[in-house]
């Protein structure tokens, strides 16, 4: 089986034109592999991910013919002595490997490496594995559960292609309900908008509502944006968003974990959202009804100890009752400010939280300097000269806290000096 798919791999990376592209160093036998690992099993399955953790992806593809073969004790006792069994009960896991065998059986025969390089190619995508640049490396923290490889179309004109890395960037994810409220979307806006401000990757999922306003934002602002899709690469869904999955191609990337020709299915949708949880150093959920997808991703992203932000809302909107619970259940924290997830973002990435974008307007009332500057300033506009003889500070004090309190939004200059910010 190696050689072959040796050969079909050579051969589809070799072609000129925009086919699926993989860089050195990583070996022409693993990624064939993982691409027909990618194409046996669905995705986040358990199992697959440990035996291709624990005996790598070319060893336990042929191992897993074998036993669809011989039966399931040889490869059972590979795993127990690779310790691919872990923890678990020996008896137990191997029930679970022979339930996987039976459901991975049906696929086997259909397994064609080149025929999905081939589709990948028809769209010009881009395959992306571990190892290789433009890998997500936060899809590491999912374990067992982590792609096996990933599908991305990227790169327009003057934009840098995947390979060049949309995740080294702080990133944060924002999600909610696709029957939004007029209020969700100018959330979602505000949110999107001072994650682009700052440089951040807006990650989300490309549905109509809260992600698609996410995607749009993120675009007109100039910033980077990726939409991880449920089914095959060539799969642009839903049909109503297709444009602007094209224009996130242009300005990001599309992503996929299932191969080409994959259609979405609701299991698919559940098992997307765990990559978008792990691709985010942050996860924002706008908008949320009951039983929502988003709080799906909330809870995989609790679970991999990212920050997660939810948005509050009107009592009475069915569309804040997730964010609600959310956060009434210690899963999410309040969102106060819409730049709490950008400098959470940045936080987490070991970076500076500018305070334009990101510092809550509560925390700048807490330096003294600025209280007393914008407690000084009247119903009109006034001069810097007045704001310091009014707080008693020295014209450069006042000039400083003054600054401080424009990039907060608190406080505003104009014709005849300063004045502060209606609400700030």
């Amino acid at each position: 089986m190696a050689p072959d798919l040796r050969a079909a791999v050579r051969e589809a990376l070799g072609r000129p034109g925009p086919g699926p592209v993989v860089d050195d160093p990583v070996d022409p036998v693993e990624v064939a592999t993982r691409v027909a690992w990618s194409v046996l099993v669905e995705p986040g399955d358990a199992i697959a991910g440990a035996l291709v953790d624990g005996l790598g992806p070319a060893h336990a593809f042929e191992a897993v013919l074998r036993a669809d073969d011989d039966g399931v004790d040889g490869l059972l006792a590979q795993c127990v002595e690779h310790g691919v069994t872990g923890t678990d009960d020996t008896g137990r896991f191997g029930a679970a490997l022979t339930a996987a065998l039976a459901r991975w059986s049906p696929r086997l025969p259909g397994v064609d490496v080149l025929g999905v390089l081939d589709a990948a190619a028809t769209v010009g995508a881009r395959l992306l594995v571990p190892g290789a640049p433009g890998w997500p490396e936060g899809v590491g923290d999912l374990g067992v559960h982590a792609p096996l490889v990933l599908w991305a179309r990227s790169g327009g004109r003057d934009r840098p292609d995947v390979s060049d890395g949309p995740f080294d960037a702080p990133t944060v994810a924002v999600v909610g309900s696709r029957a939004n409220t007029v209020a969700g979307a100018e959330a979602a806006g505000e949110i999107t908008s001072r994650a682009a401000d700052a440089g951040c990757t807006v990650v989300s999922g490309g549905a109509y509502g809260i992600d698609a306003t996410a995607h749009r934002v993120a675009i007109a602002a100039g910033a980077t944006t990726v939409a991880v899709l449920a089914g095959g690469i060539d799969q642009l869904y839903p049909a109503g968003n297709v444009d602007l999955l094209r224009n996130v191609v242009q300005c990001g990337a599309v992503v996929a974990e299932s191969p080409p020709g994959t259609r979405p299915s609701r299991w698919r949708f559940l098992a997307r959202n765990r990559l978008i949880a792990a691709m985010a150093d942050v996860t924002v959920v706008v908008e949320a009804g009951a039983r929502s997808g988003a709080l799906n991703t909330a809870h995989h992203a609790g679970q991999l100890g990212r920050t997660v932000f939810a948005v509050p809302g009107p009592f009475a909107s069915s569309a804040s009752v997730g964010c609600h619970r959310l956060v009434a259940d210690g899963r999410a924290q309040l969102m106060v400010h819409p730049g709490d997830a950008t400098a959470e973002a940045l936080r987490v990435r070991g970076g500076p939280a500018p305070i334009s974008a990101a510092t809550p307007i509560a925390a700048a009332r807490t330096d003294p300097e600025v209280v007393r500057a914008l407690d000084a300033l009247g119903r009109r506009a006034l001069p810097v000269e007045e704001v310091a003889r009014r707080s008693g500070m020295s014209l450069a004090e006042t000039t400083d806290a003054l600054a401080l309190a424009q990039i907060q939004g608190l406080a505003q200059y104009g014709v005849g000096g300063w004045s502060g910010v209606p609400g700030g």
